[in-house]
């Protein structure tokens, strides 16, 4: 008998430890089941790290973790991904968050559940190549400037740049480049004069000589040097009515995302290189790695937008949309913090 007795203390000890490591998982069977467990998520530009969050928590099963099929629609903009959701051919649009001020302003409430990023991770540079002598904005007058789509945070970001040096969208002309190696060749091979895009697309070509930023918001003070205060950037936002129809389904989203926004907060440079797709390298690895290190600290910590943040961003989408009235739009219905304050507390974000 004596000799069983330190069996059984071992036993014990680790049915003790077990038990101890379930009740600190998230308890999955807990949870609400979704109403809708298909789920399409249309998003312009999926292999930026503007959009990182959602790779991650695709990649690591996040969504099947939580009772969902999410299919993920890829298109050249932020823009074109917001009209698939307008349509009807997407569920939610993982998207930037001013386009929920813009829809209200044309009487469409979309709203806000989850937020990937705190800065918009936009950086706006001139061509080395076509304009070797820039001193000022003055000197983008008549200018091509590329952007990731007509309407997208790129192209915001770049009108704000403009009207700051005195130049309106009129004075040059916009086109349309994507995220990727559309970008990179139009700059490159003198297709356009200036480029506001997201990373890692702006980091390759900085590092390579390609490039002179002259604006920055890839970074916390970056982007409160450029608009005066938090700016929320890639969230997840969908119509209210599915929002209200469809709430456990949102829930399961926000989890998703916050869980994988947990992740990044730990993940080493090796855990991103297994993660991502080979694609999203942009065949460079180390200028990728490079690229993240300097956008990591723009991803939101924990899926919840700041108080003061649709504020900054009304503040920015007037200033470059004339048409837009801001005592016109509600603030409080663009966005809820409802969703991810749950997954936060769930998932100890």
């Amino acid at each position: 008998m004596s000799r069983l007795l330190p069996i059984s203390r071992r036993v014990f000890t680790s049915s003790t430890i077990l038990a101890a490591a379930a009740l600190a998982l998230p308890d999955l069977r807990a949870q609400p089941q979704p109403e809708a467990r298909k789920i399409t998520i249309a998003v312009g530009g999926k292999a930026s790290f503007y959009y990182l969050p959602l790779t991650i928590s695709e990649q690591l099963g996040y969504f099947k973790a939580e009772g969902l099929e999410v299919e993920i629609h890829d298109f050249p903009g932020g823009a074109k991904a917001l009209q698939a959701v307008v349509a009807g051919s997407a569920d939610v649009c993982s998207g930037a968050f001013e386009h929920t001020l813009n829809l209200q302003s044309k009487n469409q409430f979309f709203q806000s559940f989850v937020l990937q990023g705190r800065a918009p991770q936009i950086a706006f540079g001139v061509s080395a190549r076509t304009l070797p002598n820039y001193k000022s904005i003055a000197d983008l007058k008549g200018s091509r400037i590329g952007v990731s789509a007509p309407g997208s945070s790129t192209h915001m970001i770049a009108t704000l740049a403009l009207s700051r040096g005195g130049l309106s969208a009129g004075d040059v002309s916009f086109v349309g480049v994507g995220t990727s190696y559309g970008a990179l060749d139009a700059l490159r091979f003198g297709q356009i004069d200036a480029l506001s895009n997201i990373d890692p697309v702006m980091t390759i070509l900085e590092q390579k000589g390609d490039v002179r930023i002259i604006t920055d918001t890839r970074t916390l003070k970056g982007t409160a040097e450029v608009f005066g205060g938090p700016m929320p950037a890639a969230c997840l936002y969908a119509p209210m009515e599915f929002i209200r129809k469809n709430p456990n389904t949102c829930q399961a989203l926000a989890h998703a995302i916050v869980r994988g926004l947990k992740w990044l907060q730990t993940a080493g440079p090796g855990d991103i290189i297994k993660t991502v797709p080979e694609s999203y390298f942009l065949d460079d690895r180390a200028l990728y790695l490079a690229s993240f290190s300097k956008v990591r600290e723009s991803l939101s910590l924990d899926g919840i937008i700041p108080e003061d943040g649709p504020r900054t961003a009304l503040k920015a989408l007037v200033s470059c949309d004339a048409s837009i009235k801001p005592d016109r739009i509600d603030l409080a219905k663009t966005y809820t913090n409802n969703f991810a304050q749950r997954a936060k507390e769930r998932f100890k974000a």
